[in-house]
């Protein structure tokens, strides 16, 4: 019995916070409409969750794009195919790595202090003293912070991209016998389209971002307006933004993917 009870005390607390995160994400998007009044803290939180987070977003992506251009071309110089470690680095950096490693990273930073931040205003009641003053915490605190890290999200995404690639580069010329302008050449092949300006391996990277930096903020901004009982709750809360982030991240970075790549392709 006690088992039971303590599985029906995490389900229905998951339900709850749930619903407790959709409610919020559709009351940010309505209080989008006062951005033109919260511009000034939209543009404060950009600078804190995105411009601060670059030199460990820059270092990640740069070894990711390393680590991709090394193992894969150590396979592919086995059968002779090192050549096309150019179009292997690229479409895996722009499609994955590079919003999955920019989520990852920023929900390891930036969710996790949201959570604390807002966790510590909550247990100390200053939420409950904004209400009181009729302001909105919804408009003043969250929706900034959602924004912000929704547009910085694929910027960092797109900028992830660009290291690992060039990082890549690196690996291929000094361990693959590929020279950069060759590398670079089947690089651009890869992400290049005659149709449309933007090929579809990098907007669909964009779309993750913007979704994952979504994600990640809702629910860290989610998590800390929930926080209760202290420093203790301030730590549960900050695991918890992490933890779901993270988890969060893989599903959907499987679900966009297997849209835009699988399901679109064989409607069509």
């Amino acid at each position: 019995m006690g088992f039971l009870n303590d599985t029906g005390k995490f389900v229905e607390g998951s339900v709850n916070g749930a619903g407790f995160t959709v409610d919020l994400l559709l009351r940010t998007i309505v209080q989008t409409i006062a951005l033109p009044k919260k511009f000034r803290a939209t543009v404060d939180q950009m600078f804190v969750t995105g411009v601060k987070t670059i030199p460990v977003v820059t270092i990640v992506a740069v070894f990711t794009g390393m680590i991709l251009s090394l193992q894969t071309g150590l396979e592919l110089k086995q059968w002779g195919q090192q050549d096309m470690i150019g179009h292997i680095v690229a479409i895996s950096m722009a499609r994955e790595m590079a919003p999955f490693i920019t989520g990852l990273i920023l929900a390891a930073t930036v969710g996790s202090s949201m959570a604390a931040e807002l966790g510590t205003m909550s247990v100390s009641e200053e939420i409950t003293a904004l209400e009181v003053m009729s302001i909105n915490p919804v408009r003043y605190l969250v929706m900034p912070r959602v924004v912000a890290l929704a547009i910085m999200c694929p910027i960092l995404t797109a900028f992830a991209c660009v290291v690992g690639i060039a990082g890549g580069s690196i690996v291929a010329q000094a361990h693959l016998g590929v020279n950069m302008p060759f590398f670079f050449s089947t690089v651009f092949e890869s992400l290049h389209s005659p149709t449309v300006p933007l090929p579809k391996d990098i907007w669909v990277g964009l779309i993750k971002g913007v979704v994952f930096g979504t994600t990640i903020a809702i629910l860290g901004c989610s998590a800390g307006l929930r926080a209760d009982g202290g420093a203790l709750g301030v730590g549960r809360a900050v695991q918890q933004a992490v933890k779901n982030s993270v988890v969060l991240i893989i599903i959907l970075g499987y679900i966009i993917t297997w849209f835009f790549f699988i399901f679109l392709s064989t409607e069509q």
